[in-house]
């Protein structure tokens, strides 16, 4: 997607440890303009898959899921990442290995929002090593339901995260894989 990768050249800034900060437009202040065509360009992808739901993780995916599930006119679910009381304990949970935070934590969702009948397409912003796809994929195994794909905004290609996924059997598509970047700002965008 030529318009995130211009947006990524723009804005994007790269910090030690091969983190890319994208909250100018992504996942802190939200251009919600480029969130409805990002959820126009996941729906051309999977639009012919019986998408139910979309879901992700709180918090940086909630916009681009908003925008994917109004196009495709199905419910959006998150995982939470804590547990409130008025949650209740009928609960599928999942522990993930975050990459930008290094620690582990539990998602968590409701049993009444997910089943075997759903088809679910994933989104998030970003993909890394693959941790919290792993989390949310370990969530939809547990109702029963059905990954029929999974949305990336960003991939980082030299990372594992989406190769291993793909070995895995799933549909994963990423609107911009960054092949290499470097502390000095350069991106390496895959063609």
């Amino acid at each position: 997607m030529k318009i995130l990768e211009e947006r990524i050249r723009q804005e994007g800034r790269i910090y030690p440890g091969n983190i890319l900060k994208v909250d100018g437009f992504l996942n802190h202040q939200i251009d919600v303009g480029l969130m409805d065509q990002i959820g126009a360009a996941f729906y051309d992808v999977y639009k012919d898959c019986g998408i139910t739901k979309i879901l992700t993780i709180e918090a940086s995916g909630i916009a681009i899921a908003c925008s994917a599930a109004r196009i495709f006119g199905v419910p959006l679910l998150f995982a939470k990442k804590s547990q409130s009381l008025n949650l209740g304990n009928d609960l599928y949970a999942a522990t993930v290995s975050s990459f930008t935070y290094k620690k582990d934590y539990q998602v968590i969702i409701s049993k009444r929002y997910l089943n075997e009948q759903d088809h679910v397409l994933i989104v998030d912003d970003f993909l890394a090593t693959g941790n919290a796809m792993l989390g949310l994929i370990d969530l939809c195994g547990m109702a029963g339901a059905t990954v029929d794909g999974i949305g990336i905004c960003i991939e980082k290609g030299f990372q594992d995260g989406g190769k291993h996924l793909r070995e895995k059997g799933f549909s994963v598509t990423s609107l911009a894989v960054i092949d290499s970047m470097t502390d000095d700002g350069e991106i390496v965008f895959r063609s």
